[in-house]
């Protein structure tokens, strides 16, 4: 994991190895979300500007990527939205709890809960996406999605409005065979497709149906979305009974 690079979907216009995740309008096999499609996705913040994607995994916390926070930083978490530039102010939650994995570095475990100052309300434009069961594996060659606020191209600038794309799944025997020691299969997934994430599409979800299967984690750090080194995501089904522990603990 050494390169990490902050992910999530908007991947973009422009060739190939260039765009970034989730995708740009038309190009790349990408495109803008619908607007609200994605009720689960938040954007995590950093001095009111978008840091890293996010998803709501229950009223009152989000999953994300623990290299999304350095140090003692403060996050907010914004809901609800679609366009960055039209952000209500009721819609921004601060954090009360950071809870990274206890066993993170900047090479595995990349993952963390966000609880948040409040409950959320849950509406059509702000909702729930559901978790793996414990260990559930996603089979190669499934076809899945990512999607975010993350740069459209390596070099570019962010999105401001909810990019999408489609990516399918790798066996990890060639994930391992592209990564080396940085893929740990037992904690990774790796996926490529036309579009896939980039800068500032870390911490959101990798999904497979309705499920978020992944948290995106990692990318080559010369060419967004490169089939070479194709991004990766940490497994969530592997940390299932932490999450579950942990926000039972909170209540």
């Amino acid at each position: 994991m050494t390169i990490i690079i902050s992910l999530l979907l908007l991947a973009s216009l422009l060739p190939h190895l260039t765009f970034t995740a989730h995708v740009n309008v038309g190009i790349v096999n990408g495109r803008e979300a619908k607007p609200h499609s994605r009720p689960y996705m938040v954007t995590v913040q950093k001095n009111g500007k978008h840091n890293c994607g996010g998803s709501l995994i229950s009223d009152q916390f989000v999953l994300t990527a623990a290299h999304c926070r350095k140090g003692t930083e403060i996050l907010t978490v914004v809901v609800g939205a679609h366009d960055l530039r039209n952000i209500k102010s009721s819609d921004h939650i601060g954090v009360k709890s950071y809870i990274p994995h206890p066993q993170y570095t900047p090479d595995e475990n990349d993952i963390m809960l966000l609880k948040l100052e409040k409950k959320v309300q849950l509406s059509n434009n702000v909702r729930l996406i559901p978790l793996p069961n414990d260990g559930e594996e996603v089979g190669p060659g499934t076809v899945c999605s990512v999607a975010g606020w993350g740069r459209l191209t390596t070099a570019g600038l962010g999105s401001n409005v909810l990019m999408e794309a489609d990516t399918t799944t790798i066996n990890p025997a060639e994930c391992k065979r592209k990564w080396g020691s940085d893929f740990l299969a037992s904690q990774m997934i790796c996926a490529h497709g036309a579009g896939g994430s980039c800068i500032g599409d870390s911490g959101g979800p990798l999904v497979c149906g309705n499920t978020a299967v992944g948290v995106t984690s990692f990318g080559s750090p010369r060419d967004c979305n490169s089939p070479i080194k194709p991004n990766v995501y940490t497994k969530i089904s592997a940390y299932i009974q932490w999450i579950r522990k942990e926000i039972q603990k909170i209540k």
